[in-house]
């Protein structure tokens, strides 16, 4: 292994082992700030986190590893490579709520700081590695876990003999905030946070003209096929699905980019869902991870959607929607300071409807029916959102596989898990989405690459020996007839024949 990647490889390494050795201090810092169950602290937080730290030690090194490509007949002698080099200072700008005075909160659409911990600690572990310093501007929410996770990063450092000062947190008010997006010194930006804000963020960032990947919100489908045969699908195979769809729904309370914010189900299927959902969703215990044991669901970040939800809910009843449960703010009898939200499951809810095409970020189940194929794919892409999606449906068959591939590549979304939720993320793929959920990618090569200088370099293959050579005709001052040869030497380099090439040839020598 190279000197450099050894030593790469070690700031992560010693990361990866300071979370292992204190996930309860972690999980506790994350509850604490966000409200989460310590479960949902555990895999939204520490298996994320490790998961990206283990793949970044295995597999980092190959992917900035300068990459040969292809030289073509004129350019035989030459040799290529594309290196992928430190930008110098980075940001990350994460779980941002506010956007200015002038617009303080664009509820519910704004991204929640609810994995405090893993989208502070997931941009600093790729910067770091690639060879960059960082500043994060942590979200206002959460300004005190945030300082502890940036000290284990910092620690880290200090340990392998580098200065903590290459990361850096800070807490400020978005006037102040202008300042970090705007900063020419800053060469790229990881932004995670709502649309609103986002254009916001861009804009600054256009000042100094620097990048910036952006991930936004989403609104995930999960399609349930039916067999196209008619058969029904097995109770055990039901209750698999219906389990990975609650974990989805309600993981952080719901607030989660890629949770699961509808449930479209074709007929057969769609009954059976409901039936199996209602029972569970009524028995989620609501409360505070910190205080019991027993808790499904924790605190939300902030109340400030609640009156937007509950109107949402309303008006989906209203509409014709029916509420199972839930759809409105929780007073908790032992925790009344807490921002609560009742676990909801909706039912016959359509894609027209005002819930159905914003995202909520709430513990919300909304369950919508698709009558074929067509139409479900036809609900699943119709929102302005395209993070992250899941289908479900029989593999027996080849016409079964054939549906659930076609939902596959027909769904507008940056990422698919097929028969369950949100593994992409979890084997670090490229991270991201399309339409108005952003653009760039992180996680995965594709994540390291985007925050380094994408460099290619041509040299000759064999130096001293054979080098690139203007043709007397076309050396300055040009002779008459320049253009001819020039001709030539595309058609000896290009001709789709060998009586092509021949006849450049003969131009390139006057013939």
């Amino acid at each position: 292994m190279h000197i450099l990647a050894y030593h790469l490889q070690l700031i992560p390494l010693k990361v990866l082992r300071y979370i292992l050795d204190h996930q309860d201090d972690i999980i506790q810092a994350a509850c604490l700030d966000s409200g989460k169950t310590r479960v949902d602290a555990v895999l939204g937080e520490i298996f994320v986190t490790v998961e990206k730290l283990k793949w970044t030690i295995n597999h980092g090194e190959k992917a900035l590893r300068p990459e040969s490509r292809p030289t073509n007949f004129l350019m035989f002698y030459k040799k290529n490579e594309v290196r992928w080099e430190p930008l110098g200072v980075v940001a990350a700008c994460v779980s941002w709520k506010y956007a200015s005075p002038s617009l303080p909160i664009v509820a519910p659409t704004d991204v929640s700081p609810s994995y405090p911990f893993h989208n502070l600690l997931g941009p600093v572990i790729s910067a770091l590695f690639t060879g960059n310093a960082i500043i994060v501007k942590n979200s206002e929410q959460t300004a005190w876990s945030s300082a502890f996770y940036t000290s284990i990063a910092r620690g880290a450092l200090t340990a392998c003999g580098y200065s903590p000062d290459l990361v850096h947190s800070l807490t400020c008010w978005p006037q102040t905030a202008d300042h970090l997006t705007s900063h020419p010194r800053i060469s790229h930006i990881t932004f995670i946070g709502s649309k609103p804000v986002a254009h916001l963020v861009a804009a600054s960032a256009a000042k100094a003209l620097t990048p910036v990947c952006v991930e936004l919100g989403g609104k995930d489908a999960a399609v349930v096929l039916d067999a196209p045969d008619g058969r029904e699908t097995s109770q055990g195979e039901m209750n698999r699905v219906v389990s990975i769809i609650m974990r989805g729904v309600f993981q952080s309370a719901g607030q989660n980019c890629i949770g699961i914010e509808r449930v479209v189900a074709m007929p057969r299927a769609y009954t059976r869902i409901v039936e199996m959902l209602t029972p569970r969703i009524k028995a989620l215990r609501v409360g505070s991870a910190l205080a019991e044991d027993n808790i499904d669901v924790g605190a939300m970040i902030s109340d400030a959607s609640f009156s937007k939800l509950e109107s949402l809910v309303a008006d989906a009843v209203k509409q014709g929607a029916t509420l199972v449960c839930g759809g409105s703010r929780y007073q908790h009898p032992k925790y009344p300071q807490g921002h609560y939200f009742q676990p909801t499951l909706l039912t016959e809810v359509t894609k027209e409807m005002q819930i159905a095409q914003e995202e909520l970020f709430a513990p919300v189940c909304i369950v919508l029916r698709a009558e074929s194929v067509n139409d479900a794919i036809a609900i699943a892409n119709s929102t302005i959102y395209g993070l992250g999606s899941n289908v479900f449906g029989p593999t027996s068959s080849a016409a079964a596989m054939a549906n659930l591939y076609r939902v596959t590549n027909e769904m507008k979304a940056g990422m698919v898990a097929v028969n369950d939720f949100a593994v992409t993320y979890a084997t670090q793929l490229p991270f991201g989405g399309v339409k108005g959920s952003g653009y760039g990618r992180f996680a995965g090569e594709e994540g390291l690459r985007g925050l380094c200088n994408t460099k290619a370099v041509c040299v000759d293959r064999w130096p001293g020996w054979i080098s690139t050579s203007i043709p007397g005709g076309l050396d300055y001052p040009m002779k008459k007839g320049a253009a001819e040869i020039g001709k030539g030497v595309v058609e000896v380099g290009y001709g789709e024949s060998i009586g092509r090439r021949i006849g450049g040839v003969r131009k390139m020598i006057g013939v």
